[in-house]
């Protein structure tokens, strides 16, 4: 009889705030060609002369204002999701965490999985959405691992859960209190990407970004297309919360280099909302189930001060799912759904 186990995978973050913790995590997330999707030799020239001497100084600031005393908030919350998720499922069925980047490691989680005699593996990339720089190289990575490491072990790779009815009810009471709340406007603000994975995710290569409405579109390409994905999740919990279409929008945030990426950009729309009469504002950020440093530092910190600095009133991040109860039993429901 075979023993089941659940891998959950989330993106990754330095060991510590150290400038050389930092680099070594920008160094590996940032040649990962499906991050960066440059030839090689671009992509090392890139990270290692353009972005490494400067970025890790600046990121290990950043990084040092949301630490806490138990380490990286990604990963201490991930280690609670984990919890979370095995008290529900019981000591019989193994959950282990992983990081693409850094640790706790993919190799670790693996050897530790099959330690304990598993052989029939849930893969559950901690990505609401597809995308080949987040869900996907997480996957791939995993089944090189376990190809060498477990060749045994079957793998199952849970699917992009973005408008899955439990993780939408959970989204919406996770935000339930602040949308009561006298707010003039609720900004969805996405992880960014550039438009050209979008591009290279469409597996007809004619749909994505080619006409103005192609994630109102049905298409094949949804499957794999993060925005579609995204803009699916905010009509779903619009839907549900039961908010005007008029007090809702959507941007996508953490843009890095040149390339066009994702528009609207969170950082424009933080000062252009102000100007156009929205004083008090409700940000929430579904890309992330666990708050980190996009969301700590990039929009509770630097977010509130472009939009107060631009005449808003009041800001306010609904925090990420993290470890509340209402998104660890829709983790269970949506994890057993695997093994029924």
């Amino acid at each position: 009889m075979s023993k089941k186990g659940v891998l959950l995978v989330n993106l990754g973050s330095p060991d510590s705030t150290s400038v050389p913790d930092v680099r070594k995590y920008l160094r590996e997330f940032l040649m990962d060609g499906r991050v960066l999707d440059s030839p090689w030799p671009v992509r090392w020239y890139v990270v290692n002369m353009a972005i490494l001497p400067k970025r890790p100084i600046d990121s290990a600031e950043a990084y040092e204002k949301i630490w806490t005393p138990e380490g990286s908030p990604l990963v201490v919350t991930s280690r609670r999701i984990q919890h979370g998720l095995q008290q529900r499922l019981g000591d019989g069925f193994p959950v282990e965490l992983a990081m693409r980047y850094q640790n706790p490691s993919i190799e670790s989680a693996l050897g530790h999985l099959r330690s304990q005699g598993v052989d029939e593996l849930l893969v559950f990339p901690l990505f609401p959405h597809y995308a080949m720089s987040s869900f996907e190289t997480a996957v791939v990575q995993v089944q090189k691992l376990a190809a060498r490491m477990a060749p045994g072990m079957t793998l199952k790779i849970a699917a992009p859960f973005y408008r899955d009815p439990d993780y939408i009810a959970s989204l919406v009471a996770s935000a339930s209190d602040y949308l009561k709340s006298d707010y003039d406007h609720l900004l969805f603000s996405f992880h960014g990407l550039p438009e050209r994975h979008l591009r290279k995710s469409d597996p007809t290569g004619c749909h994505c970004l080619k006409t103005p409405n192609c994630c109102e579109t049905p298409s094949p390409a949804h499957d794999t297309c993060y925005r579609a994905q995204c803009l699916a999740t905010v009509r779903a919990f619009v839907e549900q919360a039961n908010i005007p279409p008029n007090k809702v929008s959507v941007s996508f945030q953490s843009r890095l280099g040149r390339d066009p990426w994702l528009k609207p950009y969170t950082e424009s729309e933080l000062t252009r909302l102000p100007q156009s009469g929205v004083k008090r504002l409700l940000v929430i950020c579904p890309a992330f189930v666990a708050d980190c440093l996009e969301t700590l530092e990039e929009i509770a910190m630097r977010g509130r001060e472009s939009f107060i600095g631009a005449g808003g009133d009041a800001f306010t991040l609904i925090p990420c799912l993290n470890d509340q109860p209402q998104w660890l039993e829709a983790l269970d429901k949506i994890v057993r759904r695997y093994f029924a």
